[in-house]
């Protein structure tokens, strides 16, 4: 490819899973430096994201962590991650851009890149206890800045007086780029749901909350700018019904919403669509399916991704079965994979170069000197 221009080599390299491309850096210097690049980095990002090549299935199960790849649905592979142990759980608190934030108790919090196997822990920030709360619960979210160009993990803790229905919410935010906490403006909502983190969508980290603990009014759903840090209200669909529980989810770019008439005569669960985001009339229901549709019965099922020709929508039913939903014949697939744990819950993850260098930093900017010497000087040992 040496007398190619350099455009169309990185235009071909950017389309080789992280796999090839970590083999290629060890082919000569000036391919481990095109693609160490920052720029190259980016590029082969943005091309993971647009084609939804490079995707894989991640599923946590106590403390193991399994691997399913998209393409082909064959296997679930365990993982030797970061926080593996036989003492805690290990729970996948958001995924983003090909990292994972993983966590198994509130003092290890790591971020993973499982492609190129680096990690980086987290100092531990104290949560600060306010007299006459009790800590009810914490929730996480985990996502890009793409203004500044940085990674953020979300801690939201609930506290919560039960005699007269009080409330108050500690937020603090995680910088990856200066690797510090930070206290913001408490969030102004109930959390409805104790174990629910927060959905990535648009630039926006959703919740399904209420003005008011315990309260019977229709839920809300929340978001959380990342780049401005400000919260909001997204506004919902019009529904015919509104006797359903409901949650958040994203599949493709957009954000989901699934309503679940667990209760109702006929039980069905409607999923919803908002293809621009912040418009309530870009709202479309995507599908509606009803119990006796399913070969098993359910309690909830929730959306995952588009297949890749988008003609069926991947749903993870009860924490037990993956499933397609064909929307062109409305007719549900279950897909058995081997090595498959009894009981999970499913992230997806993109392969990405992203790096999580010891300065923290994601942006691309140049290190000093004297790292740089000193990665040198490493790399000529090798």
């Amino acid at each position: 490819m040496s007398d190619l221009p350099e455009e169309v080599v990185v235009d071909i390299v950017s389309r080789l899973p992280v796999k090839s491309l970590l083999k290629f850096r060890c082919v000569s210097k000036p391919w481990c430096a095109l693609i160490d690049s920052t720029n190259f980095m980016k590029s082969h990002l943005k091309r993971s994201i647009e084609t939804k090549n490079n995707m894989s299935l991640i599923l946590d199960d106590e403390d193991q962590l399994y691997s399913i790849d998209f393409e082909s649905f064959d296997k679930a592979v365990k993982l030797d991650h970061p926080l593996k142990n036989e003492i805690f759980q290990t729970e996948v608190l958001g995924s983003c851009n090909g990292l994972l934030c993983l966590s198994n108790t509130e003092e290890d919090i790591v971020l993973w890149n499982p492609s190129i196997r680096k990690h980086r822990k987290l100092p531990f920030t104290p949560i600060e206890f306010r007299s006459g709360f009790y800590c009810q619960f914490i929730v996480y979210g985990f996502g890009h800045d793409v203004v500044n160009d940085d990674y953020k993990l979300v801690r939201m803790v609930q506290f919560y007086v039960e005699d007269n229905d009080s409330f108050c919410s500690e937020v603090t935010v995680y910088n990856l780029i200066s690797n510090s906490w930070r206290r913001i403006p408490d969030f102004p909502y109930y959390l409805r749901y104790k174990q629910v983190n927060g959905v990535l969508a648009s630039g926006a980290l959703h919740w399904v909350v209420t003005r008011e603990p315990e309260s019977d009014t229709a839920a809300l759903i929340a978001a959380f700018d990342i780049g401005t840090e400000d919260y909001r209200l997204v506004p919902q669909p019009e529904y015919s019904d509104t006797n359903f529980h409901m949650n958040v989810r994203v599949i493709g770019d957009d954000l989901s919403i699934f309503c679940n008439y667990y209760f109702a005569h006929s039980a069905r669960i409607d999923i919803w669509v908002m293809k621009e985001y912040g418009v309530k009339e870009s709202w479309t229901k995507l599908f509606s399916v009803a119990r006796p549709s399913l070969i098993r019965s359910f309690e909830y099922v929730v959306t995952i991704a588009y297949s890749k020709s988008r003609d069926k929508v991947l749903l993870e039913q009860d924490s037990k079965w993956l499933l397609w939903y064909d929307l062109k014949k409305k007719s549900v697939e279950y897909i058995w994979i081997g090595g498959l744990p009894n009981f999970f819950s499913t992230n997806v993850c993109l392969g990405s170069l992203v790096p999580l260098g010891a300065d923290g930093r994601s942006d691309g900017k140049k290190q000093p000197a004297q790292e740089k010497r000193k990665k040198k000087k490493n790399c000529k040992k090798r």
